[in-house]
């Protein structure tokens, strides 16, 4: 789709993205584990409607958010688009079968193209532009018949391009081995930096693509986030379970969105999009992922795709 948003290539995609992409993970609702809580579904359709609107050209959705919820909102509201954006999403962890809906990473060949058929179906599209397995399992070697499978589909003509979620250096090394890995979607905020000692590096030196998701670490640095609010998330909301959302962490995490909030004022931004652009300074990182449940979170969170800090600013950040 055209955009006036700047794009950089995804690694070896073929595809040029926008620098910020809609999250469809809070959108798939809450009766799963890792749900956000209760959604609203028109809300949703209209927050993705919006977002294109704005000019952001990619989706990034899974299977396992609301097991096939989130792909199913996704298909709605891109019903009539005529200038449809990519929409990238995963497959690997599915349903343990448990009443409380938790998960379990699956990376059998057969499951693999079982999901891929059922994504397909959801998104109501003969082709994906991006697939991904969302995590690895405790076994290296079960990447080698996950991988070999995301190679097969590809082949095949279902899936665009492939890549990997949540890979360490090693894993990654591993599916390399067998065929090259277009993409890695790995978790980066400023509280969460794991990924800039090694991960980051060699996804620079082998042309990986990396669209980093939780930029704003789950809503906790949009500048919205209060200790009232967090008191507040109902159950259904995997946050409730989070360490970085109750204390010690919460009080540090907040002090930080306020030094987000000082260098935003001078941009006319938000802390959120402060926090977004300080992860997109880095070279290795092609876009950010992020999520939205209203038309109007998505417009507080665009400008970040324009917005570039300085070294000054980025140093002052970082002294939290």
């Amino acid at each position: 789709m055209h955009t006036t948003l700047e794009t950089r290539p995804l690694g070896t995609t073929g595809m040029a993205i926008t620098r910020v992409g809609f999250g469809a993970w809070a959108i798939g609702g809450g009766d799963w584990k890792f749900g956000w809580g209760p959604q609203d579904d028109d809300a949703s359709i209209s927050a993705i409607r919006r977002a294109l609107e704005l000019g952001i050209n990619w989706i990034d959705t899974a299977a396992a958010y609301g097991f096939g919820h989130s792909e199913t909102i996704v298909a709605r509201a891109l019903e009539g688009i005529a200038e449809r954006p990519y929409v990238f999403t995963k497959c690997g962890l599915v349903s343990d079968g448990g009443d409380d809906g938790g998960t379990r990473e699956d990376l059998t060949r057969d499951s693999i193209v079982r999901e891929c058929e059922a994504s397909l179906r959801r998104l109501r599209v003969e082709t994906i532009d991006l697939y991904q397995i969302h995590w690895p399992t405790d076994r290296i070697e079960d990447i080698d018949e996950g991988w070999s499978a995301m190679l097969e589909l590809q082949r095949a003509g279902k899936v665009r391009a492939i890549g990997v979620s949540n890979f360490n250096v090693a894993e990654l090394e591993r599916a390399r081995a067998i065929a090259p890995v277009a993409t890695l979607q790995p978790p980066y905020s400023l509280v969460k930096r794991e990924i800039e000692d090694e991960i980051l590096p060699y996804c620079g030196a082998h042309g990986i693509g990396v669209i980093v998701y939780a930029p704003m670490q789950s809503g906790l640095l949009t500048g919205a986030m209060t200790r009232e609010r967090v008191a507040a998330l109902p159950p259904s909301d995997w946050r409730t379970r989070n360490a970085e959302f109750a204390e010690p962490k919460l009080t540090r995490n907040l002090a930080l969105v306020e030094r987000l909030r000082r260098v935003g004022e001078r941009h006319g931004r938000s802390p959120g999009e402060v926090a977004i652009a300080w992860t997109l300074r880095r070279p290795e990182v092609t876009g950010a992922i992020v999520g939205a449940r209203s038309a109007r979170q998505i417009e507080g969170t665009i400008g970040a795709a324009a917005l570039h800090l300085s070294a000054g600013e980025i140093a002052e950040i970082e002294a939290a």
